[in-house]
């Protein structure tokens, strides 16, 4: 007679090495609905759109609407705004299907509050990163910020981000990985050290995707490469 042999222990596979860490993409400063199709066919998991007027990437709440139509379920629409006043933020929404908020100006953790309340919805802050930063100030804007759903950690340039300009991604403590979303100059060429260094949840980018000298003009082929780059990071 047979009998199955059973074993006495079964190995335990860690979910670390059972499930391949997949960092977060956001695509940034989209304009035109080719853009978008090419992110979401990329897999990005979110888009951004600015309501910024002064940007060269900004978009009318006209041009959004036509830019989320198609956008599927589980990919984010992010909406950045700079110093918005409530009522500006009362109509990009009330027009435009976002699904996350993003302060990029000079707000303070109340007024980030307030606007997200007028929206109802999740919000980001941005912290602009200056040569003279250091990683306490960091962790203290983090806990100044404390009801943000993440922080997005981008280069200090003259403006409000956009730039193009890498700052010290060792400057981010450890810490706060898990709430980061690293932008800033971030391109296909260097966003696997970037990973590597940070850890972040999400990168996020925007003039390294784009047809040199055309801000706000994306080219695919960077899109993509940027895609595979952060892939290729992950399964590293």
């Amino acid at each position: 007679m047979v009998t199955d042999s059973i074993p006495n222990e079964i190995p335990v596979v860690s979910k670390a090495s059972a499930v391949p860490r997949r960092t977060r993409i956001k695509l940034c400063g989209l304009s035109r609905p080719d853009d978008v199709s090419c992110a979401i066919d990329l897999g990005a998991d979110a888009i951004g759109l600015v309501f910024y007027p002064p940007s060269s990437r900004s978009v009318s709440v006209a041009q959004a609407v036509e830019l989320v139509h198609d956008v599927p379920p589980f990919v984010s629409v992010v909406g950045l705004f700079v110093n918005a006043t409530p009522e500006w933020i009362r109509e990009v929404v009330s027009n435009v299907g976002l699904t996350l908020l993003q302060f990029h100006g000079d707000e303070t953790a109340d007024q980030c509050e307030m606007l997200a309340g007028v929206a109802g919805l999740p919000w980001l802050r941005a912290l602009r990163i200056a040569t003279d930063t250091q990683p306490a100030d960091l962790v203290k804007s983090a806990l100044n910020y404390s009801a943000a759903s993440g922080l997005l950690f981008d280069t200090h340039v003259d403006g409000y981000g956009g730039g193009g300009k890498v700052f010290d991604w060792s400057l981010i403590p450890a810490e706060l990985a898990r709430r980061a979303v690293l932008s800033g100059g971030l391109n296909a060429q260097n966003v696997n050290d970037a990973i590597h260094c940070v850890r972040p949840y999400a990168v996020d980018v925007s003039s390294g995707i784009e047809t040199p000298g055309a801000k706000g003009v994306k080219d695919h082929a960077r899109m993509a490469a940027f895609v595979r780059a952060v892939r290729a990071a992950d399964a590293e």
